[in-house]
């Protein structure tokens, strides 16, 4: 059964999409620890970070880093944090968190956006590419 990103990335589900290669996709964390809250997968469903060639790996941190310095631009923030949890969706993501402090990486409060507010926050970080 394809995973939730699956589904966003074969277009059977709508994201706030941030950056799109042939094997890369960016979208905003819907349910986001910090605004700006973003998730880099790769387009193959693959479980596990460690599961995937040496190349996709590369591509998919080389990506993320792309993205993460657009998303600094954009948000204000002390730096960007990264994480690669993995439990929630069988699906490699890496977390692009804006970091102000050290709380917004624990994945236990989180803040609600408008339909609004995402989209334009989506637009903002894709003008930083």
């Amino acid at each position: 059964m394809a995973s939730i990103f699956t589904k966003i990335v074969n277009g059977e589900i709508p994201a706030y999409k941030i950056a799109e290669d042939e094997n890369f996709l960016a979208f905003l964390d819907v349910n986001p620890n910090a605004k700006g809250h973003t998730l880099c997968i790769p387009k193959q469903e693959i479980d596990k970070i460690f599961d995937m060639d040496d190349e996709l790996y590369l591509g998919l941190m080389k990506f993320s880093k792309k993205v993460a310095i657009a998303l600094e631009k954009t948000v204000p923030c002390k730096r960007v944090g990264v994480a690669v949890v993995g439990l929630e969706v069988p699906h490699v993501h890496v977390h692009l968190i804006p970091l102000n402090h050290m709380d917004e990486m624990r994945f236990i409060d989180k803040v609600s956006l408008t339909k609004e507010e995402f989209e334009a926050l989506a637009k903002s970080i894709t003008e930083n590419l």
